[in-house]
């Protein structure tokens, strides 16, 4: 279905996947349960249990993933069509998938006065990843009792994905474990404390950054402060590592492809009148082109080579790729768009801008087309902006059917394209 054709689907009366009022509060439960048991990259395994059990109980097939968290869940035959026939052509039309993500950071939760306070030290659902797992799951209930009632034209694959904190990101590893085998466009979301609820915010192409782990050391003989000429001077030597190395990787790149190094650590010495054998830096690599992220590595490593060079430090440089940028397909894009305008009208889809944060849904786009929008999920008229990644985040619990909703025309309308 094109934009031109949105009036044909004006509201739920006549696009049907509603969130009924029960299954409304049941996933708020959920999503409130999650949030108080959250869970590392790779550890998920109660979330990935819990997960398991109540799409089992909607009378589902799902397969836990070869890592041992994480599930893929198909609702129909990929290789039927909604009224159970097979396919005209007698293959199966690849299917649309929806991604969530259900890890947890390690920062301890930080608000007051919550009933559903995370009861684990240490760590937090603080970048919305337990939002992401109901919708995903309210959507997959809502399109399993469609499908039963004949009114899902193609199956669909809900992909609930481990570690999308830990580089490269748990994507790899789903891809690896099948989670795109018969897929065809996937889609996503990402909470955004910055939009209202009942909102998201979608643009065409890159939407996030490229993002990579630098660790860098640089060793020399160390000496004493009163003779630097006879020795490596490598406090000089990482002082100069830090500030040049960001300048000059910017200037041999198109400055539109924002490249960008910025160290979170530096670490030297001991003594005031000794000069250290090893300083140590490590930092992260942001880029918004796919381009400049793929020639990144090599630049920072002759870029630091070089510098360090000028102090005749020796380097050891270890670069670890994260992600590419999240680039959303257009046509993917504008079925969002048109899935949210059916929901609520036009005014429900912002623009936005891309981010320099980083997102493992990207792998999945080096495979197949799809599209991630930003869900709102603060609370209209609030001032108070609960960012991601911090103790207090917390969201808007509307923001639930509204990604529910989103998710199901989304299937619904994909179907007619």
């Amino acid at each position: 279905m094109s934009r031109e054709s949105e009036a044909d689907f004006p509201g739920d009366a006549e696009l049907p996947g509603a969130l009924p009022e029960a299954l409304r509060a049941e996933l708020v439960a959920f999503r409130r349960d999650v949030h108080m048991h959250p869970e590392l990259g790779n550890q998920e395994f109660r979330t990935t249990a819990a997960l398991k059990a109540r799409l089992e109980q909607a009378g589902l097939r799902p397969r836990v993933l070869d890592t041992g968290t994480g599930l893929i869940c198909d609702i129909g035959n990929p290789a039927e069509t909604g009224d159970g026939t097979q396919a005209a052509d007698g293959s199966p039309r690849p299917m649309l998938a929806l991604r969530a993500d259900i890890d947890a950071l390690p920062i301890p939760d930080a608000k007051v006065d919550c009933a559903y306070r995370s009861t684990v030290p240490d760590r937090a659902h603080a970048c919305g990843h337990d939002v992401h797992t109901t919708v995903v799951l309210g959507a997959g209930l809502v399109l399993a009792e469609l499908h039963r009632q004949g009114r899902l034209p193609y199956p669909v694959r809900l992909i609930f994905q481990p570690a999308e904190e830990v580089l490269p990101g748990g994507a790899v590893d789903a891809i690896a474990s099948g989670a795109l085998e018969g897929v065809g466009r996937i889609i996503g979301v990402h909470c955004d404390p910055r939009v209202d609820a009942g909102r998201i915010g979608l643009r065409h192409g890159p939407i996030t950054s490229a993002c990579d782990r630098l660790e860098v050391a640089l060793n020399g003989p160390g000496g004493h402060t009163a003779r630097p000429h006879l020795t490596t001077d490598l406090v000089t030597a990482v002082a100069r590592v830090a500030t040049d190395v960001p300048a000059l990787v910017a200037r041999r790149v198109d400055a539109r492809s924002g490249l960008a190094l910025t160290w979170g650590r530096i670490e030297s010495g001991h003594a005031c009148n000794v000069i250290p054998q090893r300083a140590e830096l490590s930092g992260t690599v942001r880029c918004l082109d796919l381009n400049a992220w793929r020639a990144a590595p090599d630049l920072v490593h002759a870029a630091i080579d070089e510098i360090a060079g000028l102090y005749r430090a020796k380097t050891e440089i270890n670069y670890v790729r994260g992600v590419p940028p999240v680039v959303n397909d257009p046509a993917v894009s504008d079925l969002l768009h048109d899935a949210m305008t059916a929901r609520r009208g036009p005014d429900s889809v912002e623009d936005t801008e891309q981010s320099l944060g980083g997102e493992d849904f990207s792998w999945y786009l080096e495979h197949v087309p799809g599209a991630m929008a930003r869900l709102g999920v603060r609370k209209p008229g609030e001032r108070i902006v609960r960012d991601l990644h911090q103790g207090d985040f917390d969201v808007d619990e509307h923001a639930i059917t509204v990604g529910v909703e989103l998710f199901t025309a989304a299937a619904l309308l994909d179907a007619a394209r």
